[in-house]
């Protein structure tokens, strides 16, 4: 017999099926809750609420674990590329060598976006944000491929539309900041595999032969591996909840993309060296800085510490903070902000005021640190983390189309007035 949960309401028990998933995680399915008792639940901000039953990703934050379909994040980082990542994501499973070829050749071969959408660069201001650029040039990319209007199309019509958009994702990512900072636009090298293409695209000069360091593009790869996919997060369920409408795969990224922009979600990195520079610009004192966060009446707070989801460690962090150690000695950086941040991480690594209360450097510090070592602008942060993302949110939205799944419609509590009659204006 299986498994319920029993709810006691005005006098009369109702039984709840439990479902249980493949890592031992538990539910009670409320989806029949207001049918049969009339009462919906409350959880502001879905912290309790599961949204769907998914294969994808598995997060367990007490015990520090990340897989994906399976894999755990460890062993992704230090043996594939961000391509193979993407496929397993998108897919399901690992591919074989002739299918990561054919994904492979497949991505490059669309790398390139239509003339026309230059112009709609050039009517950007230089100071428009990045992640702005980014949404509405995705979301514009649907009047390009009208035929993506459709989600319900073939597999092989999806498998275009998905290909596509993770091809031109970097393009029109480097081209957002070549616009910013009025450089002419780099084309795509297909003779360079995904991250070196996005590297040369962002840094690259027509008159000048591009090189980079084999240790560079490998920290992008791990980067972008590493925000490959996070379960349901804030920009993940805008994702499905959009794509739930049947809106197109480009609107639908677009919503994702502008749910990332947010500083609570994506911009965490940027917050990152925003504080390092604070610290900075105020003599460097890390002590003074340290003292100010333990300070419960002091507003400041660490940025890049600890993890809403993590409560032991981040398992990605500790990935990251070997491959910022490697490109900051490769490259040699002498910035005093960095130096500030190596302090910081010391303290909290060994601090038992941090230690007590897990607050651990996380993904976002050393992503943000790494970042700023390879010279990427601030801004252009949550658009890296946006890159990373991109075959996370097409997998939930491929996932959640396949299953059929209904439009998300979240109920509410009304607390507002109750019944009025309308006053004439000149009665008020």
């Amino acid at each position: 017999m299986s498994e319920t949960a029993k709810l006691e309401l005005e006098g009369k028990v109702y039984e709840l099926p439990v479902i249980q998933g493949t890592e031992n995680e538990k539910a009670i399915d409320i989806s029949k809750l207001r049918d049969t008792t009339g009462y919906v639940t409350l959880d502001s901000g879905y912290k309790n609420t599961g949204a769907t039953k998914s294969k994808i990703t598995f997060l367990d934050g007490e015990k520090g674990i990340l897989h994906y379909r399976g894999y755990s994040i460890e062993q992704l980082a230090e043996k594939a590329t961000f391509l193979e990542v993407a496929y397993l994501l998108i897919y399901g499973e690992l591919p074989t060598q002739t299918q990561l070829d054919a994904f492979r050749n497949s991505i490059t071969k669309h790398t390139l976006v239509h003339e026309d959408m230059k112009q709609f660069f050039e009517a950007y201001p230089a100071k428009a944000h990045p992640m702005g650029v980014l949404a509405s040039m995705v979301c514009s990319m649907a009047t390009f491929y009208p035929e993506s209007l459709d989600p319900n199309r073939s597999a092989e019509a999806k498998d275009l539309t998905i290909h596509r958009l993770i091809a031109k994702l970097p393009t029109l990512a480097a081209w957002s900041y070549k616009n910013a900072i009025r450089h002419p636009f780099m084309y795509p090298k297909n003779d360079f595999d995904y991250c070196k293409n996005f590297l040369y695209m962002m840094f690259g000069m027509p008159t000048e032969d591009f090189k980079v360091d084999p240790v560079v593009v490998e920290a992008l790869n791990k980067l972008l591996i590493l925000h490959a996919d996070h379960e349901q997060n804030c920009s993940t369920s805008t994702v499905r909840i959009v794509g739930s409408s049947n809106a197109n795969l480009y609107a639908t990224i677009s919503a994702g993309i502008s749910a990332l922009w947010g500083p609570l979600h994506g911009g965490a990195n940027q917050e990152v060296i925003e504080m390092l520079e604070k610290i900075h610009n105020d003599g460097g004192d890390v002590d003074k800085w340290v003292a100010k966060a333990k300070d419960k009446e002091d507003p400041f707070r660490l940025m890049g510490f600890g993890h809403r989801v993590y409560k032991n460690f981040d398992p990605r962090a500790k990935i990251i903070k070997k491959a910022c150690d490697d490109i900051l000695e490769k490259l040699g950086v002498n910035d005093p902000m960095l130096d500030i941040a190596k302090k910081l991480e010391k303290v909290a690594l060994e601090d038992e005021y941090f230690k007590a209360r897990n607050l651990y450097p996380n993904v976002d510090f050393y992503s943000g640190i790494i970042y700023k070592a390879l010279g990427i602008p601030t801004e252009m942060f949550t658009v890296m983390f946006a890159l990373g993302r991109l075959p996370g949110w097409v997998a939930q939205w491929k996932e959640m189309t396949e299953n059929k799944e209904p439009i998300g419609r979240p109920r509410q509590i009304y607390t507002g007035a109750t019944s009025r009659e309308y006053v004439p204006i000149e009665k008020r």
